[in-house]
């Protein structure tokens, strides 16, 4: 989800709700501590300079349970990170600690924010020496005609 379509849902609804792909809430006294956006500046597998942006949420868990964040003060925050930082209109990746700290792709179903486990990939598959998957056929989906018992091809 690109900044732009948050900033449109945002005036939509009545709270704040992230949830993660499997189903668990991230519990509604959640705080946005960080906006910001990144770039990474890299080079693949395959020696291709590459550069990504994307803006960065950082949820986090207190202990003040009264907190609740409405869609309006997150707005703000997004607005004044775009003012003050000049954060472009990229692709939210949120971070959020589970066991660990997790980032996370952005969507949404309608009523919440789902925290869209990402994956990693080659970006040189070409150059990188892994062979594509071979695609699995049913021999009854063969060409029947070239191997019938009486063909003379086996």
């Amino acid at each position: 989800m690109k900044l732009s379509t948050i900033k449109k849902i945002l005036p939509t609804l009545n709270d704040v709700e992230f949830q993660l792909e499997n189903g668990t809430l991230v519990p509604e006294h959640f705080h946005v501590t960080e906006i910001g956006q990144i770039t990474k500046h890299f080079i693949d597998c395959g020696g291709v300079i590459r550069t990504e942006r994307a803006v960065n949420f950082q949820l986090w868990n207190a202990n003040d349970y009264a907190h609740r964040l409405k869609p309006t003060k997150l707005l703000n925050i997004i607005k004044l990170s775009e003012e003050k930082l000049g954060i472009e209109d990229a692709e939210i990746e949120v971070e959020y600690q589970n066991e660990t700290i997790g980032k996370f792709d952005l969507d949404f179903d309608g009523e919440h924010f789902i925290l869209k486990n990402k994956q990693t990939a080659c970006l040189a598959s070409d150059a990188c020496g892994i062979p594509a998957e071979k695609q699995n056929v049913k021999l009854t989906q063969l060409n029947s005609s070239c191997c019938t018992p009486n063909s003379g091809c086996c």
